[in-house]
Protein backbone atom coordinates (compact mmCIF):
# COMPACT_ATOMS: atom_id res chain seq x y z
CA UNK A 1 0.00 0.00 0.00
CA UNK A 2 1.22 3.57 -1.07
CA UNK A 3 1.80 6.03 2.05
CA UNK A 4 1.09 9.37 1.25
CA UNK A 5 3.99 11.67 1.20
CA UNK A 6 2.89 13.70 4.68
CA UNK A 7 1.95 10.75 6.39
CA UNK A 8 5.32 9.15 5.50
CA UNK A 9 6.97 11.53 7.07
CA UNK A 10 4.94 11.58 10.00
CA UNK A 11 5.54 7.96 10.93
CA UNK A 12 9.38 8.90 10.56
CA UNK A 13 9.26 11.64 12.72
CA UNK A 14 7.62 9.46 15.26
CA UNK A 15 9.97 6.63 15.14
CA UNK A 16 13.46 8.79 15.48
CA UNK A 17 11.91 10.96 17.97
CA UNK A 18 10.08 8.76 20.33
CA UNK A 19 7.19 11.50 20.45
CA UNK A 20 4.97 13.26 17.56
CA UNK A 21 5.73 16.78 16.88
CA UNK A 22 3.33 19.28 16.95
CA UNK A 23 0.12 19.33 18.92
CA UNK A 24 -1.61 21.44 21.83
CA UNK A 25 1.50 21.80 23.30
CA UNK A 26 3.07 23.99 20.81
CA UNK A 27 -0.30 26.12 20.88
CA UNK A 28 1.36 28.78 24.05
CA UNK A 29 4.63 29.16 22.54
CA UNK A 30 2.66 30.45 18.89
CA UNK A 31 0.25 32.58 20.57
CA UNK A 32 3.10 34.23 22.57
CA UNK A 33 4.88 34.99 19.13
CA UNK A 34 1.82 36.53 17.74
CA UNK A 35 0.86 38.34 20.98
CA UNK A 36 3.77 39.86 21.83
CA UNK A 37 4.73 40.68 18.23
CA UNK A 38 1.50 42.57 18.38
CA UNK A 39 1.50 44.66 21.14
CA UNK A 40 5.40 45.27 20.26
CA UNK A 41 4.61 46.57 17.01
CA UNK A 42 1.07 47.87 17.63
CA UNK A 43 2.06 49.85 20.27
CA UNK A 44 4.42 51.96 18.08
CA UNK A 45 1.84 53.54 15.36
CA UNK A 46 -0.73 55.28 17.26
CA UNK A 47 2.16 58.75 18.33
CA UNK A 48 4.18 57.73 15.65
CA UNK A 49 2.69 60.93 14.17
CA UNK A 50 3.49 62.97 17.28
CA UNK A 51 6.87 61.62 17.26
CA UNK A 52 7.70 62.88 13.51
CA UNK A 53 6.35 66.29 14.24
CA UNK A 54 7.92 67.24 17.42
CA UNK A 55 11.06 65.61 17.11
CA UNK A 56 12.08 65.29 13.85
CA UNK A 57 10.30 68.28 13.03
CA UNK A 58 7.99 67.24 9.99
CA UNK A 59 4.65 68.57 8.78
CA UNK A 60 1.41 66.63 9.60
CA UNK A 61 0.82 66.17 5.99
CA UNK A 62 4.83 64.81 5.79
CA UNK A 63 4.77 62.94 8.71
CA UNK A 64 1.57 61.46 7.59
CA UNK A 65 2.51 60.41 3.97
CA UNK A 66 5.77 58.59 5.88
CA UNK A 67 3.58 56.59 7.96
CA UNK A 68 1.19 55.80 5.18
CA UNK A 69 4.63 54.51 2.50
CA UNK A 70 5.41 52.22 6.39
CA UNK A 71 1.62 51.01 6.22
CA UNK A 72 2.24 49.98 2.54
CA UNK A 73 5.62 48.09 3.08
CA UNK A 74 4.34 46.41 6.03
CA UNK A 75 1.05 45.41 4.41
CA UNK A 76 2.48 44.48 1.09
CA UNK A 77 5.76 42.51 2.43
CA UNK A 78 3.53 39.42 3.79
CA UNK A 79 2.31 38.40 0.30
CA UNK A 80 6.29 37.82 -0.44
CA UNK A 81 6.76 36.55 2.77
CA UNK A 82 3.79 33.73 2.09
CA UNK A 83 5.64 33.05 -1.27
CA UNK A 84 9.11 32.26 0.29
CA UNK A 85 7.00 30.34 3.31
CA UNK A 86 5.02 28.18 0.38
CA UNK A 87 8.04 27.67 -1.87
CA UNK A 88 11.60 27.98 -0.31
CA UNK A 89 12.19 28.90 3.64
CA UNK A 90 9.47 27.02 5.28
CA UNK A 91 6.71 28.51 7.41
CA UNK A 92 9.41 28.23 10.89
CA UNK A 93 12.35 29.71 9.18
CA UNK A 94 10.14 32.80 7.75
CA UNK A 95 8.56 33.36 10.83
CA UNK A 96 11.91 33.59 12.95
CA UNK A 97 13.47 35.40 10.28
CA UNK A 98 10.77 37.99 10.92
CA UNK A 99 11.10 38.25 14.31
CA UNK A 100 14.98 38.91 14.60
CA UNK A 101 14.14 41.21 11.47
CA UNK A 102 11.25 43.29 13.79
CA UNK A 103 13.68 43.49 16.51
CA UNK A 104 16.59 44.81 14.74
CA UNK A 105 13.72 47.54 13.44
CA UNK A 106 12.86 48.06 16.89
CA UNK A 107 16.32 48.34 18.57
CA UNK A 108 17.25 50.53 15.49
CA UNK A 109 13.56 52.81 16.40
CA UNK A 110 14.77 52.77 20.37
CA UNK A 111 18.48 54.18 19.27
CA UNK A 112 16.89 56.84 17.72
CA UNK A 113 15.67 58.09 21.11
CA UNK A 114 19.25 57.75 22.41
CA UNK A 115 21.82 58.34 20.50
CA UNK A 116 21.74 62.53 20.35
CA UNK A 117 22.81 63.42 16.95
CA UNK A 118 20.00 60.82 15.62
CA UNK A 119 17.33 63.78 15.93
CA UNK A 120 17.48 67.01 14.97
CA UNK A 121 17.75 69.56 18.25
CA UNK A 122 15.18 70.40 20.58
CA UNK A 123 13.39 73.93 19.94
CA UNK A 124 9.82 75.29 20.55
CA UNK A 125 7.67 74.22 17.69
CA UNK A 126 5.61 76.68 19.06
CA UNK A 127 7.74 79.69 17.18
CA UNK A 128 8.69 79.75 13.33
CA UNK A 129 11.71 78.97 12.03
CA UNK A 130 13.29 78.30 15.16
CA UNK A 131 13.47 73.64 14.12
CA UNK A 132 16.13 72.91 12.56
CA UNK A 133 14.91 70.18 9.23
CA UNK A 134 16.42 66.00 9.86
CA UNK A 135 19.37 65.39 8.17
CA UNK A 136 19.36 62.66 5.21
CA UNK A 137 21.25 60.96 7.80
CA UNK A 138 18.77 61.49 10.52
CA UNK A 139 15.80 60.03 8.70
CA UNK A 140 18.21 57.29 7.34
CA UNK A 141 18.28 55.70 10.31
CA UNK A 142 14.26 56.08 10.85
CA UNK A 143 13.41 54.71 7.38
CA UNK A 144 15.80 51.84 8.09
CA UNK A 145 14.30 51.38 11.43
CA UNK A 146 10.74 50.93 9.51
CA UNK A 147 11.92 48.90 6.68
CA UNK A 148 13.27 46.31 9.25
CA UNK A 149 9.71 46.41 10.83
CA UNK A 150 8.14 45.69 7.58
CA UNK A 151 10.59 42.99 6.80
CA UNK A 152 9.99 41.42 10.09
CA UNK A 153 5.79 41.84 9.32
CA UNK A 154 6.18 40.30 5.98
CA UNK A 155 7.74 37.11 7.85
CA UNK A 156 5.68 36.81 11.02
CA UNK A 157 1.83 37.69 9.51
CA UNK A 158 1.27 35.88 6.82
CA UNK A 159 2.81 32.51 8.75
CA UNK A 160 1.74 32.61 12.62
CA UNK A 161 -1.64 31.46 12.19
CA UNK A 162 -1.11 28.79 9.11
CA UNK A 163 1.91 27.36 11.36
CA UNK A 164 -0.31 26.82 14.31
CA UNK A 165 -2.73 24.97 12.37
CA UNK A 166 0.18 22.84 10.88
CA UNK A 167 0.79 21.53 14.47
CA UNK A 168 -2.77 20.42 14.74
CA UNK A 169 -4.02 19.16 11.61
CA UNK A 170 -2.70 15.93 11.66
CA UNK A 171 -4.16 12.92 9.99
CA UNK A 172 -3.42 10.56 12.92
CA UNK A 173 -5.70 13.32 15.41
CA UNK A 174 -9.34 12.67 15.01
CA UNK A 175 -10.69 15.47 17.26
CA UNK A 176 -8.36 18.20 14.75
CA UNK A 177 -11.31 20.05 13.65
CA UNK A 178 -12.59 20.57 16.55
CA UNK A 179 -8.84 21.61 18.26
CA UNK A 180 -8.43 23.45 15.15
CA UNK A 181 -11.86 25.37 15.69
CA UNK A 182 -10.43 26.30 19.39
CA UNK A 183 -6.96 27.39 18.22
CA UNK A 184 -8.41 29.74 15.98
CA UNK A 185 -10.71 31.33 18.74
CA UNK A 186 -7.52 31.67 20.97
CA UNK A 187 -5.90 33.55 18.37
CA UNK A 188 -7.71 36.10 16.99
CA UNK A 189 -9.33 36.46 20.69
CA UNK A 190 -5.12 36.80 21.82
CA UNK A 191 -4.72 39.22 18.96
CA UNK A 192 -7.94 41.45 19.80
CA UNK A 193 -6.16 41.80 23.41
CA UNK A 194 -2.89 42.15 22.04
CA UNK A 195 -3.82 45.09 19.93
CA UNK A 196 -6.36 46.92 22.98
CA UNK A 197 -2.93 46.66 25.42
CA UNK A 198 -1.05 47.90 22.58
CA UNK A 199 -3.57 50.92 22.00
CA UNK A 200 -3.95 51.85 25.22
CA UNK A 201 -0.92 50.58 27.71
CA UNK A 202 2.42 51.08 25.63
CA UNK A 203 0.50 54.23 24.11
CA UNK A 204 -0.07 55.41 27.53
CA UNK A 205 3.52 54.83 28.75
CA UNK A 206 5.25 56.80 25.71
CA UNK A 207 2.84 60.13 26.86
CA UNK A 208 4.03 59.61 30.64
CA UNK A 209 7.11 57.91 30.24
CA UNK A 210 8.54 59.54 27.23
CA UNK A 211 9.67 57.86 24.03
CA UNK A 212 13.02 56.76 25.07
CA UNK A 213 10.68 53.99 27.95
CA UNK A 214 7.63 54.30 25.12
CA UNK A 215 9.99 52.40 22.33
CA UNK A 216 12.26 50.35 24.73
CA UNK A 217 9.36 48.38 25.62
CA UNK A 218 8.37 47.32 22.32
CA UNK A 219 12.15 46.36 21.93
CA UNK A 220 11.71 44.05 25.27
CA UNK A 221 8.75 42.50 24.44
CA UNK A 222 9.96 41.79 20.79
CA UNK A 223 13.32 39.77 21.98
CA UNK A 224 10.15 37.49 24.73
CA UNK A 225 8.30 37.37 21.29
CA UNK A 226 11.39 36.03 19.44
CA UNK A 227 12.64 33.99 22.42
CA UNK A 228 9.96 32.27 23.58
CA UNK A 229 9.27 31.22 19.84
CA UNK A 230 12.58 29.70 19.09
CA UNK A 231 12.75 27.79 22.44
CA UNK A 232 10.04 25.05 21.45
CA UNK A 233 12.09 24.77 17.84
CA UNK A 234 12.29 20.36 19.13
CA UNK A 235 8.10 20.58 19.45
CA UNK A 236 7.56 21.98 16.61
CA UNK A 237 5.95 19.85 13.42
CA UNK A 238 7.33 21.58 10.02
CA UNK A 239 5.47 21.03 6.97
CA UNK A 240 7.48 20.15 3.74
CA UNK A 241 7.83 23.19 1.47
CA UNK A 242 5.70 22.62 -1.69
CA UNK A 243 4.56 24.88 -4.86
CA UNK A 244 3.73 28.02 -3.95
CA UNK A 245 0.23 29.43 -5.71
CA UNK A 246 1.75 32.17 -7.17
CA UNK A 247 4.14 29.99 -8.80
CA UNK A 248 0.81 28.28 -10.30
CA UNK A 249 -0.50 31.45 -11.48
CA UNK A 250 3.16 32.31 -13.48
CA UNK A 251 3.02 29.27 -15.46
CA UNK A 252 -0.53 29.43 -15.95
CA UNK A 253 -0.15 33.12 -17.95
CA UNK A 254 2.89 32.09 -19.40
CA UNK A 255 2.15 28.76 -20.70
CA UNK A 256 -1.25 30.64 -22.03
CA UNK A 257 0.96 33.09 -24.21
CA UNK A 258 3.20 30.65 -24.98
CA UNK A 259 0.20 28.64 -27.04
CA UNK A 260 -1.92 31.90 -27.69
CA UNK A 261 -2.13 31.24 -31.23
CA UNK A 262 -3.32 27.87 -31.17
CA UNK A 263 -6.79 26.73 -31.67
CA UNK A 264 -8.80 25.23 -28.63
CA UNK A 265 -10.79 22.34 -29.59
CA UNK A 266 -13.98 21.81 -29.16
CA UNK A 267 -14.67 19.22 -26.14
CA UNK A 268 -18.34 17.93 -25.06
CA UNK A 269 -18.61 15.89 -21.81
CA UNK A 270 -18.37 12.52 -23.40
CA UNK A 271 -14.73 13.90 -24.84
CA UNK A 272 -13.33 14.22 -20.98
CA UNK A 273 -14.03 10.81 -19.83
CA UNK A 274 -15.36 12.30 -16.30
CA UNK A 275 -12.79 15.31 -16.03
CA UNK A 276 -13.40 18.37 -15.15
CA UNK A 277 -14.08 20.87 -18.34
CA UNK A 278 -12.72 23.87 -18.52
CA UNK A 279 -15.32 27.07 -18.11
CA UNK A 280 -16.11 29.37 -20.72
CA UNK A 281 -14.72 32.00 -18.61
CA UNK A 282 -11.66 33.72 -19.54
CA UNK A 283 -11.14 31.39 -22.39
CA UNK A 284 -7.68 32.18 -23.79
CA UNK A 285 -6.45 31.10 -20.40
CA UNK A 286 -7.72 27.46 -21.34
CA UNK A 287 -4.91 27.52 -23.85
CA UNK A 288 -2.74 26.53 -20.95
CA UNK A 289 -4.01 23.60 -21.15
CA UNK A 290 -2.82 22.20 -24.47
CA UNK A 291 0.01 20.15 -25.25
CA UNK A 292 1.44 20.72 -28.39
CA UNK A 293 3.98 18.06 -28.61
CA UNK A 294 3.75 14.45 -26.12
CA UNK A 295 7.15 15.39 -24.63
CA UNK A 296 5.52 18.68 -23.08
CA UNK A 297 2.59 17.24 -21.57
CA UNK A 298 4.57 17.24 -17.79
CA UNK A 299 4.75 21.59 -18.44
CA UNK A 300 0.94 21.23 -19.42
CA UNK A 301 -0.91 23.27 -16.60
CA UNK A 302 -4.13 21.34 -15.12
CA UNK A 303 -7.69 22.59 -15.51
CA UNK A 304 -7.52 23.17 -11.50
CA UNK A 305 -4.81 25.63 -12.15
CA UNK A 306 -6.22 27.43 -14.54
CA UNK A 307 -9.81 27.67 -12.85
CA UNK A 308 -7.79 28.81 -9.67
CA UNK A 309 -6.34 31.79 -11.67
CA UNK A 310 -9.92 32.53 -12.94
CA UNK A 311 -11.64 32.45 -9.81
CA UNK A 312 -8.80 35.15 -8.79
CA UNK A 313 -9.32 37.42 -11.58
CA UNK A 314 -13.02 37.55 -11.11
CA UNK A 315 -13.28 38.99 -7.87
CA UNK A 316 -10.47 41.65 -8.40
CA UNK A 317 -13.38 44.37 -9.51
CA UNK A 318 -15.00 44.05 -6.29
CA UNK A 319 -11.45 43.65 -4.16
CA UNK A 320 -10.78 46.98 -5.81
CA UNK A 321 -14.07 48.81 -4.74
CA UNK A 322 -12.69 48.04 -1.08
CA UNK A 323 -9.85 50.21 -1.72
CA UNK A 324 -11.12 53.42 -1.05
CA UNK A 325 -12.58 51.89 2.35
CA UNK A 326 -8.98 51.63 3.35
CA UNK A 327 -8.35 54.46 2.60
CA UNK A 328 -10.09 56.32 4.85
CA UNK A 329 -9.44 53.74 7.72
CA UNK A 330 -5.90 55.31 7.08
CA UNK A 331 -6.25 58.67 8.12
CA UNK A 332 -5.72 57.16 11.07
CA UNK A 333 -3.34 60.04 12.43
CA UNK A 334 -5.99 63.39 12.07
CA UNK A 335 -7.85 61.79 14.87
CA UNK A 336 -4.66 61.79 16.97
CA UNK A 337 -3.70 65.40 15.98
CA UNK A 338 -7.64 66.65 16.73
CA UNK A 339 -7.58 65.07 20.41
CA UNK A 340 -4.05 66.27 20.97
CA UNK A 341 -5.86 69.56 21.12
CA UNK A 342 -9.09 68.78 22.57
CA UNK A 343 -10.15 68.05 26.72
CA UNK A 344 -9.01 64.47 26.74
CA UNK A 345 -10.30 64.02 30.69
CA UNK A 346 -12.14 61.01 31.76
CA UNK A 347 -11.79 62.45 35.37
CA UNK A 348 -10.11 65.23 36.51
CA UNK A 349 -6.99 63.29 37.15
CA UNK A 350 -6.96 60.85 34.10
CA UNK A 351 -6.91 62.03 30.36
CA UNK A 352 -7.17 59.08 27.43
CA UNK A 353 -4.17 59.53 25.93
CA UNK A 354 -4.48 61.21 22.04
CA UNK A 355 -3.48 58.04 20.54
CA UNK A 356 -5.57 55.85 22.58
CA UNK A 357 -8.60 56.83 20.71
CA UNK A 358 -8.13 53.88 18.13
CA UNK A 359 -9.29 52.00 21.14
CA UNK A 360 -12.78 52.73 20.05
CA UNK A 361 -12.49 51.08 16.59
CA UNK A 362 -11.32 47.85 18.00
CA UNK A 363 -14.14 47.95 20.54
CA UNK A 364 -16.98 48.65 17.80
CA UNK A 365 -15.54 45.57 15.91
CA UNK A 366 -15.77 43.33 18.85
CA UNK A 367 -19.02 44.34 20.04
CA UNK A 368 -20.12 44.11 16.28
CA UNK A 369 -19.23 40.24 15.75
CA UNK A 370 -20.72 39.02 19.14
CA UNK A 371 -23.92 40.80 18.61
CA UNK A 372 -23.93 39.78 15.20
CA UNK A 373 -23.41 35.98 15.72
CA UNK A 374 -25.11 36.14 19.00
CA UNK A 375 -27.95 38.86 19.08
CA UNK A 376 -28.81 40.12 15.28
CA UNK A 377 -29.02 36.78 13.18
CA UNK A 378 -31.15 34.91 15.81
CA UNK A 379 -33.63 37.71 16.87
CA UNK A 380 -34.18 38.65 12.67
CA UNK A 381 -34.51 34.49 12.51
CA UNK A 382 -36.68 34.54 15.07
CA UNK A 383 -38.67 37.29 13.42
CA UNK A 384 -38.72 35.61 10.22
CA UNK A 385 -39.68 32.31 11.53
CA UNK A 386 -36.95 30.98 9.50
CA UNK A 387 -33.16 30.85 8.93
CA UNK A 388 -31.89 34.55 8.25
CA UNK A 389 -28.41 35.11 6.65
CA UNK A 390 -26.97 38.76 5.55
CA UNK A 391 -25.38 37.91 2.19
CA UNK A 392 -21.85 38.95 2.05
CA UNK A 393 -21.84 41.35 -0.67
CA UNK A 394 -24.60 43.42 0.84
CA UNK A 395 -22.56 43.54 4.30
CA UNK A 396 -19.78 44.53 2.30
CA UNK A 397 -22.03 47.39 0.60
CA UNK A 398 -23.20 48.66 4.17
CA UNK A 399 -19.53 48.62 5.33
CA UNK A 400 -19.24 51.53 2.16
CA UNK A 401 -22.01 53.46 3.31
CA UNK A 402 -20.55 53.37 7.22
CA UNK A 403 -17.12 54.72 5.92
CA UNK A 404 -19.00 57.34 3.53
CA UNK A 405 -20.65 58.47 7.12
CA UNK A 406 -17.71 58.27 9.23
CA UNK A 407 -15.73 60.69 7.01
CA UNK A 408 -18.62 63.30 6.62
CA UNK A 409 -19.07 63.35 10.68
CA UNK A 410 -15.27 63.65 11.11
CA UNK A 411 -15.60 66.89 8.61
CA UNK A 412 -18.19 68.08 10.69
CA UNK A 413 -16.41 67.65 14.28
CA UNK A 414 -13.61 69.17 12.57
CA UNK A 415 -15.26 72.38 11.56
CA UNK A 416 -17.03 72.44 14.70
CA UNK A 417 -13.63 72.10 17.06
CA UNK A 418 -11.62 74.65 14.87
CA UNK A 419 -14.52 77.10 14.96
CA UNK A 420 -14.40 76.94 18.20
CA UNK A 421 -10.44 77.33 18.38
CA UNK A 422 -10.72 80.37 16.49
CA UNK A 423 -13.33 81.94 18.54
CA UNK A 424 -11.11 81.27 21.83
CA UNK A 425 -8.28 82.82 19.91
CA UNK A 426 -5.95 80.13 19.41
CA UNK A 427 -5.58 80.55 15.36
CA UNK A 428 -1.81 81.04 16.09
CA UNK A 429 -1.57 78.40 19.00
CA UNK A 430 -1.73 75.12 17.64
CA UNK A 431 -1.11 73.43 20.00
CA UNK A 432 -3.44 74.62 22.61
CA UNK A 433 -6.12 72.68 24.62
CA UNK A 434 -10.01 73.85 22.65
CA UNK A 435 -12.78 73.67 25.51
CA UNK A 436 -14.34 70.84 23.19
CA UNK A 437 -14.38 67.60 25.22
CA UNK A 438 -12.36 64.57 22.94
CA UNK A 439 -15.55 62.34 23.05
CA UNK A 440 -16.92 63.91 20.29
CA UNK A 441 -14.41 62.39 18.25
CA UNK A 442 -15.85 58.52 19.07
CA UNK A 443 -18.97 58.80 16.89
CA UNK A 444 -16.69 58.84 14.03
CA UNK A 445 -14.57 56.70 15.01
CA UNK A 446 -17.44 54.12 16.24
CA UNK A 447 -18.68 54.48 12.63
CA UNK A 448 -15.03 53.51 11.18
CA UNK A 449 -15.27 50.54 13.36
CA UNK A 450 -18.84 49.20 12.03
CA UNK A 451 -17.80 50.00 8.58
CA UNK A 452 -14.25 47.89 8.97
CA UNK A 453 -16.46 45.02 10.81
CA UNK A 454 -18.79 45.10 7.77
CA UNK A 455 -16.67 45.20 4.69
CA UNK A 456 -13.59 43.69 5.80
CA UNK A 457 -14.90 40.50 7.68
CA UNK A 458 -17.61 40.26 4.22
CA UNK A 459 -14.99 40.75 2.21
CA UNK A 460 -12.73 37.94 3.64
CA UNK A 461 -15.89 35.36 3.87
CA UNK A 462 -16.33 36.37 0.33
CA UNK A 463 -12.76 35.27 -0.97
CA UNK A 464 -13.47 31.77 1.29
CA UNK A 465 -16.46 31.10 -0.38
CA UNK A 466 -15.86 32.19 -3.88
CA UNK A 467 -12.29 30.53 -3.44
CA UNK A 468 -11.50 26.80 -3.97
CA UNK A 469 -10.28 25.33 -0.27
CA UNK A 470 -6.57 25.17 -2.08
CA UNK A 471 -6.48 28.94 -2.62
CA UNK A 472 -7.48 30.04 1.34
CA UNK A 473 -3.72 31.66 1.65
CA UNK A 474 -4.59 33.86 -1.20
CA UNK A 475 -7.85 35.06 0.23
CA UNK A 476 -5.96 35.91 3.35
CA UNK A 477 -3.17 38.00 1.31
CA UNK A 478 -5.72 40.11 -0.79
CA UNK A 479 -6.79 41.56 2.24
CA UNK A 480 -3.41 42.49 2.55
CA UNK A 481 -2.93 43.31 -0.86
CA UNK A 482 -5.73 46.15 -0.86
CA UNK A 483 -4.44 47.88 2.63
CA UNK A 484 -0.88 47.91 0.90
CA UNK A 485 -2.24 49.67 -2.35
CA UNK A 486 -4.50 51.38 -0.53
CA UNK A 487 -1.90 53.39 1.96
CA UNK A 488 -0.05 53.94 -1.50
CA UNK A 489 -3.25 55.50 -3.03
CA UNK A 490 -4.02 57.63 0.31
CA UNK A 491 -0.50 59.32 0.26
CA UNK A 492 -0.90 59.84 -3.45
CA UNK A 493 -4.19 61.68 -2.30
CA UNK A 494 -2.88 63.48 0.59
CA UNK A 495 0.19 64.71 -1.18
CA UNK A 496 -1.63 65.82 -4.28
CA UNK A 497 -4.24 67.84 -1.80
CA UNK A 498 -1.17 69.06 -0.13
CA UNK A 499 0.37 70.49 -3.35
CA UNK A 500 -2.76 71.83 -4.81
CA UNK A 501 -4.55 73.43 -1.75
CA UNK A 502 -1.03 75.28 -0.19
CA UNK A 503 -0.04 76.83 -4.59
CA UNK A 504 0.63 80.65 -4.34
CA UNK A 505 1.15 80.92 -0.30
CA UNK A 506 -2.27 79.56 0.63
CA UNK A 507 -2.58 77.67 3.93
CA UNK A 508 -2.35 74.18 2.74
CA UNK A 509 -5.53 72.32 3.64
CA UNK A 510 -3.60 69.46 5.78
CA UNK A 511 -1.08 72.33 7.80
CA UNK A 512 1.08 71.57 10.60
CA UNK A 513 -1.21 73.89 12.31
CA UNK A 514 -4.35 72.47 12.31
CA UNK A 515 -6.46 75.17 13.36
CA UNK A 516 -5.15 77.66 10.07
CA UNK A 517 -5.91 73.92 7.91
CA UNK A 518 -8.80 72.96 6.33
CA UNK A 519 -8.72 69.29 7.57
CA UNK A 520 -12.32 68.94 7.33
CA UNK A 521 -12.61 69.88 3.77
CA UNK A 522 -10.04 66.48 3.17
CA UNK A 523 -12.45 64.42 5.04
CA UNK A 524 -15.32 65.81 2.96
CA UNK A 525 -13.43 65.00 -0.24
CA UNK A 526 -12.66 61.56 1.00
CA UNK A 527 -16.24 61.40 1.51
CA UNK A 528 -16.98 62.29 -1.87
CA UNK A 529 -14.40 60.11 -2.92
CA UNK A 530 -15.98 56.99 -1.01
CA UNK A 531 -19.75 57.65 -2.11
CA UNK A 532 -18.02 57.53 -6.15
CA UNK A 533 -16.67 54.02 -5.20
CA UNK A 534 -19.88 52.99 -3.54
CA UNK A 535 -21.54 53.48 -6.94
CA UNK A 536 -18.69 51.49 -8.59
CA UNK A 537 -18.70 48.87 -5.84
CA UNK A 538 -22.65 48.61 -7.05
CA UNK A 539 -21.87 47.97 -10.63
CA UNK A 540 -19.29 45.57 -9.50
CA UNK A 541 -21.20 43.62 -8.02
CA UNK A 542 -24.34 43.19 -10.12
CA UNK A 543 -21.70 42.35 -12.76
CA UNK A 544 -20.46 39.58 -10.58
CA UNK A 545 -23.53 37.89 -10.35
CA UNK A 546 -24.51 35.85 -7.37
CA UNK A 547 -22.22 34.68 -4.66
CA UNK A 548 -21.36 30.93 -3.66
CA UNK A 549 -22.39 31.76 -0.11
CA UNK A 550 -25.83 32.40 -1.24
CA UNK A 551 -28.30 30.12 1.22
CA UNK A 552 -30.61 28.33 -1.35
CA UNK A 553 -33.80 26.86 0.57
CA UNK A 554 -34.08 22.68 0.45
CA UNK A 555 -35.92 21.94 -2.29
CA UNK A 556 -35.18 25.55 -4.50
CA UNK A 557 -32.78 26.06 -7.04
CA UNK A 558 -30.82 29.30 -8.61
CA UNK A 559 -32.30 30.15 -12.22
CA UNK A 560 -29.22 32.27 -14.49
CA UNK A 561 -29.96 35.47 -13.21
CA UNK A 562 -29.06 34.49 -9.44
CA UNK A 563 -33.57 34.06 -8.21
CA UNK A 564 -34.42 31.37 -6.44
CA UNK A 565 -36.75 29.29 -8.05
CA UNK A 566 -39.29 27.26 -6.13
CA UNK A 567 -39.58 23.42 -6.47
CA UNK A 568 -42.17 22.21 -8.79
CA UNK A 569 -45.32 20.24 -7.27
CA UNK A 570 -44.45 17.14 -9.22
Amino acid sequence: MDVPLTEESEMKEKKSTGRQKGGIITMPFILANESFEKVASFGLLPNMIIYLMSDYHTSAALGTIILLIWSAATNLLPIAGAFLSDSLLGRFLTIFLGSIFSLVGMILLWLTTVIPGAKPPVCNVRVPGSCASSTPLQYGLLFLAFMFMSVGAGGVRPCSLAFGADQIDRKDNPKRERVLESFFGWYYATAIVAVLIAFTGIVYIQDHQGWRVGFGIPVVLMFLSTFVFVVAYPLYYNVKVEKSMFTSFCKVISMAWKNRNLTLPCLSVSDTNGKTMPTDTLRFLNKACISRKPEEMSKVCTVEEVEELKALIKVMPLWSSSIMLAVTMNQSSFPVLQANTMDRHITSSFEIPAGSFSFFVIITIMIWVTLYDRVILPLLSKINGQPVYISVKLRMGAGLIFGIMAMVLSGIVEHIRKTKAIEEGFLNDSKAVVNMSAKWLIPQLVLIGLAEALNIIGQTEFYYSEFPKSMSSIASSLYMLGSGVASLLASLILSTVDALTKRGGKVSWISTDINKGHYERYYWLLAILSAVNFFYYVACSRAYGPCADKVVPKGEKIDNSGEHVAPSSS
